[in-house]
């Protein structure tokens, strides 16, 4: 097990970029194929719907597999899982860009869903068991970076690419990227003794299954009435499942997926209460673009354009978010911002084709600043009181949970969208709905942190108000 701040070992800020650029490189090749599907259809004779199993099989792989890293690497070692997951998932970039079938494209789409899966719980876990308490904050913000602007950059970059080269040199931008950080991995990780437990093959299977079945479930709500008996029985059958995969980690001795780490109180918190705030966030990217071009008819470079403002909101936050989670403490933090982003999407709700283009580009810059202390904050606190031993069991089960309330958040923007419409095209009022559902739940996430105690994370903001809240918790 790797210690904090032991002398000779990697230090922080490197190996949280390192981290930072693998988490970038899965999410990017989540959200940059999105606009490319037409393209991606045509090339191998299939119809743009089933080329949409490209983009499915990527996301369910790395939902459903994430569990297992966590058990890789405390087996084979941090280092060596983490080094082989980046390798596997530049030659499943390339395999994805050699493809000449369909199911051959597909099969490379799971295996780099595989190596995804592997890479970000295992890099986050490699950087947690090092970081001292008053690098978490530093550390935390940026590796939390491409989790914001990956699904930003995504659509507008795959679309250009597609339009301008290939489809294919979205996958091929992969290549010299994870090169350079497979070089700098095994350069600058240090390797953490291992630990031989038991595989739990009867957890693994309960919480592939429920996760792959709640994920596909999520997935095709918005496919249509025709799909939601479908959509609501897998849905169903992922809980009931869930339901037994939980019932089965309390009584094994050493479960695949560790429960465990839900006991500490700050930790919970930003699983639950953030994950209404991820699910939320992430309605963001997917309703923006459809209604700029949708319903607004603009181009894919304006609308680009205006979501890219979202991204300069995060940027701009990056610069000032250490500084106010020290000198605000956590709580304080969380609410603000969790109930400013609620205050953006209701904003979002207002807009319509003649809204000017500089209000739409303010919208969504403010929004992208409080989306950014929202999500630093939470996953700064999450892991704010775990303590070493349970480090690699609280970023396996965190990663889980924030996918499934990423995938949760496109799910129910979906629905409500395709509700509201009844049939008929979307339309202005219609996204709407949307976006006011966004902000509810934004605003229902924010208000549940005030069941946290003032002084929550102090030790790790250190801020000026840190001593005082300390003092008033005792």
């Amino acid at each position: 097990m790797i210690s904090r701040a032991e002398p000779g070992r990697t230090s922080v800020r490197p190996l949280a970029v390192l981290v930072a650029g693998a988490f970038f490189m899965e999410m990017f090749d989540g959200t940059a194929i999105i606009p490319a599907l037409p393209a991606i259809a045509e090339s191998f004779d299939v119809s743009a719907v089933d080329a949409g199993l490209g983009v499915t099989a990527y996301l369910l792989t790395v939902t459903s597999m994430i569990p297992l890293s966590g058990w890789l690497a405390d087996r084979y070692g941090a280092r060596k899982v983490f080094c082989v997951a980046i390798a596997g998932f530049v030659l499943a970039s390339v395999l994805c860009v050699a493809a000449h079938a369909f199911w051959q494209f597909v099969a490379a789409r799971v295996a780099q869903g595989f190596a995804g899966a592997m890479m970000v719980p295992v890099g986050r876990t490699l950087v947690l068991r090092i970081a001292p308490k008053a690098d978490l904050m530093a550390a935390t913000a940026i590796f939390t970076w491409p989790g914001l602007v990956a699904p930003i950059l995504g659509p507008p970059i795959g679309g250009l690419v597609t339009t301008y080269a290939s489809w294919r040199w979205i996958f091929l931008i992969n290549a010299p990227l994870g090169l350079v950080a497979l070089v700098f991995a095994l350069r600058m990780v240090k390797e953490s003794p291992v630990e031989r437990r038991p595989f739990d093959g009867t957890g693994f299977a309960l919480g592939t299954l429920s996760i792959a079945a709640l994920m596909y479930g999520l997935e095709i709500t918005g496919g249509g009435h025709d799909r939601w008996p479908l959509a609501g029985g897998m849905i169903v059958a992922g809980l009931a499942v869930a339901a037994l995969a939980v019932r089965h980690s309390r009584r094994h001795p050493t479960p695949l997926i560790d429960l465990s780490p839900l006991r500490i109180a700050t930790y919970a918190a930003c699983t639950w209460q953030g994950g209404l705030l991820r699910m939320a966030i992430n309605m963001v990217p997917f309703m923006l673009p459809l209604l700029f071009q949708v319903v607004f008819g603009m181009s894919a470079a304006v609308s680009g354009l205006l979501v890219l403002t979202v991204f300069a909101g995060n940027l701009l936050a990056k610069t000032v978010t250490t500084p106010i989670m020290r000198y605000f403490g956590f709580r304080p933090v969380l609410l603000v911002s969790g109930l400013l982003s609620a205050v953006s999407l209701a904003v979002c709700a207002l807009f319509d084709a003649s809204t000017p283009y500089a209000t739409i580009a303010a919208t969504c810059f403010l929004g992208g600043v409080f989306r950014s202390l929202a999500f630093t904050a939470t996953n700064t606190l999450a892991f704010a009181d775990v303590p070493p031993a349970t480090m690699n069991a609280a970023s396996t089960l965190y990663a889980t949970t924030t996918q499934l309330s990423i995938g949760l958040g496109v799910a129910v923007a979906a629905t409500t969208v395709r509700l509201a419409a009844d049939g008929s095209s979307p339309a202005a009022a219609d996204f709407r709905a949307g976006f006011l559902a966004g902000a509810v739940i934004a605003l229902a996430g924010a208000s549940l942190f005030l069941l946290l105690a003032p002084s929550a994370g102090a030790e790790v903001s250190a801020g000026r108000n840190s001593s005082r809240q300390r003092r008033a918790a005792s």
